[in-house]
């Protein structure tokens, strides 16, 4: 073999891709399993923990900085998915037993949620 041939590939974010699937097939929710409780007020105090908020309010907290690193992909594609009609996205501490089960069967609620701004 002389030479390498190469193609581009496209990439894609795999949160971008479950929040359209989400909104295309009509879901009435979708969660997000990452390594962190949800999303925070202030990213090294556990105890900031955001329960529930709106596309509007998660759009300004992307705005002044408040959600950054990492989670920026995320929270995008929280507001992606409401903004195609998904009443609820979720974002869930997938290192928690039994994480799903807690939060589609009971009325804890754990993580942040995420909802249109009607909701």
């Amino acid at each position: 073999m002389t030479g390498v041939q190469t193609c581009a590939l496209p990439i894609f974010n795999a949160d971008s891709v479950a929040a359209s699937v989400a909104g295309a097939l009509g879901a009435a929710k979708l969660l997000y399993l990452t390594d962190i409780e949800g999303l925070r007020r202030d990213v090294n105090d556990a105890e900031s923990l955001i329960s529930k908020l709106t596309a509007t309010e998660l759009g300004a907290l992307l705005g002044d900085g408040t959600i950054a690193g990492g989670m920026i992909p995320k929270a995008e594609s929280c507001l992606e998915a409401v903004a195609l009609g998904v009443p609820a996205v979720h974002i869930l501490d997938g290192r928690v037993a039994h994480v799903t089960i807690i939060e589609l069967f009971t009325d804890a609620g754990i993580g942040t949620m995420v909802t249109g701004n009607k909701g």
